[in-house]
């Protein structure tokens, strides 16, 4: 390790004055939903997409809305339809036949925080054309390559229960989220709070912007410094190669995952580990820190078979016997 634990909590500790006013100011708007918050702050720290599924009216578009709110940064909302082209997101050509050329038009895409809102209700060609710019962080228009900005997030949404006028996400695009939350129901005390803050017809909510886009990239510097123990980096493996042979790993699951976890899946879970870690003040990451994100990490990821569908289980219960069953260094 190049440094000391002490020299990287100084430094987390340092970098992470900005996470608690954030969160503050967000809270200012946003009742309850502290997981939803932490894992969109997350996103921003490791540069990773974040899909957020949950029945209508859980604050998820208006915890997006307000999180962008509080930073220095541009800020797209997409409302996508089964109607909706490709154009209608990267943009397009348009041909002038004064001078006979073609200047280009930016579509909405090219802003920080992209808010896809129900991104299952558009067809494919505009989840290939979204697939591009989140893995690759650019648009492909004509022969020519336009660079997203830094940083660039798209924070999606989508609706659990409505099947009608709705796309099944490819397995592909799936595993570029990083995260997949499952946004719940607020406690009795904070839908009272929900009920005193917004019974009315036109509430008074406002912000203010705190974070700039350096503050942000200063703390991604810091989050890729973080020590993490060979110890946990074996059980990070250990925890993806049991979703693909959990009999190697002694699990009775057999027959129940159709395919594990890629690849992907054991950076983006050292990545969360990492930016969890930092959002507790630490500058090294505990076994803790893993099981804490890994049902977000892992949970659209790993594909159930239809024995283990027959059986209700789900890849929620599967990441939980796989936690359960393997030893915790």
């Amino acid at each position: 390790m190049s440094q000391s634990t002490h020299e990287l909590n100084e430094q987390v500790q340092r970098g992470s004055q900005w996470v608690q006013p954030l969160f503050s100011e967000v809270g200012k708007v946003v009742v309850g939903q502290k997981l939803l918050v932490e894992r969109l702050i997350m996103g921003l720290l490791t540069n990773g997409h974040v899909l957020l599924e949950g029945v209508p009216g859980l604050a998820k578009t208006l915890t997006v809305r307000t999180l962008a709110s509080c930073l220095h940064t541009g800020f797209s909302r997409l409302q996508f339809t089964p109607d909706l082209l490709p154009a209608d997101l990267i943009g397009t050509l348009i041909y002038n036949p004064r001078d006979g050329e073609f200047s280009t038009k930016l579509g909405p895409i090219f802003s920080n925080l992209i808010l896809a809102d129900e991104i299952n209700r558009a067809p494919a060609k505009v989840q290939s054309a979204l697939l591009e710019a989140m893995q690759e962080r650019q648009v492909t228009l004509g022969d020519k390559t336009y660079k997203l900005p830094d940083p660039f997030l798209v924070l999606a949404t989508m609706n659990p229960l409505e099947q009608e006028g709705t796309y099944q996400l490819p397995e592909a695009q799936l595993d570029r989220f990083m995260f997949k939350v499952h946004v719940g129901y607020p406690t009795r005390t904070e839908e009272r709070a929900i009920l005193d803050a917004m019974s009315t017809s036109s509430p008074q909510l406002g912000v203010n912007t705190l974070v700039t886009p350096e503050d942000i990239i200063s703390s991604r510097e810091i989050v890729n410094r973080i020590y993490v123990d060979d110890r946990v980096k074996d059980y990070i493996v250990d925890i993806v190669w049991a979703s693909r042979q959990p009999q190697s790993h002694g699990l009775k699951l057999d027959g129940m995952i159709r395919y594990g976890a890629s690849p992907r899946a054991t950076i983006y879970l050292t990545l969360a580990a990492k930016a969890h870690a930092f959002l507790n003040g630490r500058g090294y990451v505990t076994p803790q820190d893993v099981k804490s994100v890994g049902p977000d990490v892992l949970r659209h990821r790993i594909a159930v078979s239809y024995e283990a569908e027959a059986e209700e289980m789900t890849s929620e219960m599967i990441i939980e016997q796989i936690f359960a069953g393997l030893p915790v260094p």
